[in-house]
């Protein structure tokens, strides 16, 4: 496995993470990490590699962009010292484009997505021992659909950053894809983008065997 024992692995995003953790931090006891796949990565983790003790942090915030995440980036990051980082943003920098499309002045295009998020890799991949970045979902299979075509592009950012800072990179729409040719979306998460937990189980076998740890 590419986490080595002991060391301490935070996991920060928007609501697809979030899924009720503890607040001020979601670790410890009493589901404090949520109900999300970062749930899943704890219980797959301790049961598979229980002598590793890999520490589990979930810092995701529901509603959350790229730019929410620079502005707590200081308290919800860097003060907590990770070794390993995981990053998945982006479903709402795309989602507001379409839900909320008069409210310009709470989107975040494609070029600040970039920069922002860029920058927030930059800073942080020195003091890591690793770092995990996830592109940003749509489950509509549709790849035409407005939506889609325009998360498909920021999955594409991710992918050129995480290849810039040596990340490494988990194409989470195409895990989705791939189940989508056998499921309809409404089973996987109603809104197409909340996954119930075949969603997030697709998010963490994706994840799993990235670090080297099959399932």
């Amino acid at each position: 496995m590419k986490i080595a024992p002991h060391n301490k692995l935070i996991f920060i995003g928007d609501s697809i993470t979030d899924c009720e953790r503890a607040r001020p931090i979601g670790e410890g006891l009493f589901g404090a990490v949520g109900k999300s796949y970062v749930q899943l990565l704890e219980g797959f983790l301790g049961a598979i590699h229980p002598a590793h003790g890999i520490r589990i942090v979930n810092m995701g915030t529901s509603g959350h962009t790229v730019l929410d995440l620079k502005a707590r980036w200081q308290t919800d990051v860097l003060d907590l010292k990770p070794d390993w980082l995981s990053i998945m943003i982006g479903v709402n920098d795309v989602w507001r484009q379409f839900d909320l499309p008069r409210q310009n002045e709470i989107h975040v295009l494609p070029k600040v997505y970039e920069k922002t998020l860029n920058d927030l890799a930059g800073k942080t991949r020195p003091k890591l021992k690793g770092l995990i970045m996830l592109a940003p979902f749509y489950l509509e299979p549709n790849r035409d659909d407005a939506m889609r075509a325009r998360m498909d592009e920021y999955g594409a950012i991710v992918k050129k950053i995480a290849a810039k800072h040596r990340a490494i990179f988990i194409d989470t729409q195409a895990e989705f894809d791939a189940v989508l040719k056998h499921m309809h979306s409404n089973a996987i998460a109603w809104d197409r983008v909340h996954p119930n937990i075949i969603g997030h189980a697709v998010i963490a076998r994706a994840f799993m065997n990235a670090i080297g740890v099959p399932v």
